[in-house]
């Protein structure tokens, strides 16, 4: 990442959430909590996946994937952010800023990949599940979360390098809780439209391609499971894709709105609403969708907690 000239702001503040001074310590609770339990849901994902031999299939595998990168997603902004409700200290610098935006951006790509890698694994179980290990390997498997780590931390790097090219001579003060695409770009006095530009462009390049084929996998599965005859087939074949649709359904549509909005139509508190949505309740949210509707899962827990 660029180290600032003389001529560029060299910290900014964040503004954060809008919280009465008697209300902070709660607050600072509140979202403690949260984080967590964030934590400690993922890890439990990992460990149970790992530790259990019934799990150790392409599905869990990739679901061992997705709870890494919903740590690490939290990760980037919240620790900050609870600093910032318990001290007041929402000073941070121009090179953490573009650091937290590069990092945040390319997790939210990598995920957005990775979310796209399950529905292929859904669509092969349910549409060719003759040869769903043949075409699922380990090895397939292991490719393509590398695949996905790689192009997720590829895809916004040209646009993070320009906008730490940016002279924000407007105002240092952040209206959000941590470093944003378009709060930066609207605190910026530089003309910004070919940033913005290249930000369709990539996310076309990327994005859309991902997006086609997560709904072109789901189009097949809904496709293949009107043809069973029985109504309990079809159900329990379903079931195996709900979790996971959900989890796209919010995870997609919140990234959407926010980042393919016109930098004209930002609203800060459209956007730190939304914000909270998918950087505190979703990767909270992702470990229980998957463990209360999946009885693998919950049987796994179970035996590493010796319920009866």
């Amino acid at each position: 990442m660029s180290i600032p000239n003389q001529n560029k702001t060299m910290e900014f503040l964040l503004e954060g959430i809008s919280c009465l001074p008697q209300f902070q310590i709660p607050c600072f609770l509140a979202f403690l909590s949260l984080y967590s339990l964030t934590l400690t849901g993922n890890v439990l994902i990992i460990s149970i996946i790992c530790l259990d031999p019934v799990l150790q299939t392409p599905m869990y595998f990739l679901l061992c994937n997705l709870a890494l990168l919903d740590i690490s997603y939290s990760s980037v902004t919240q620790p900050k952010f609870l600093s910032m409700l318990l001290t007041n200290d929402s000073v941070i610098s121009f090179n953490q800023c573009i650091l937290q935006l590069y990092v945040f951006l390319s997790l939210a790509s990598t995920e957005f990949l990775s979310l796209t890698a399950m529905a292929y694994d859904r669509y092969v179980a349910i549409c060719n599940p003759l040869h769903y290990f043949m075409l699922m390997s380990k090895k397939m498997c292991v490719l393509l979360t590398i695949m996905c780590w790689l192009v997720g931390f590829l895809d916004p790097m040209a646009h993070t390098v320009c906008i730490s090219q940016l002279n924000f001579c407007r105002s240092n003060i952040i209206n959000h809780f941590y470093c944003d695409v378009s709060v930066l770009l609207k605190l910026s006095c530089d003309d910004t439209y070919y940033i913005e530009f290249m930000s369709y462009i990539i996310g076309s390049v990327f994005g859309l391609p991902a997006f086609i084929l997560t709904l072109s996998s789901y189009v097949c599965i809904v496709s293949t499971i009107m043809k069973i005859h029985s109504a309990q087939g079809r159900w329990k074949t379903f079931s195996t894709c709900v979790s996971h649709l959900t989890v796209v359904i919010i995870f997609y549509g919140t990234l959407l709105i926010v980042y393919m909005s016109p930098i004209t139509y930002y609203s800060s508190a459209k956007a730190k609403s939304l914000s909270l949505l998918y950087t505190v309740l979703i990767p909270l949210c992702n470990p229980l969708i998957y463990t209360l509707r999946n009885k693998d899962v919950k049987l796994s827990l179970w035996k590493l907690f010796n319920v009866k």
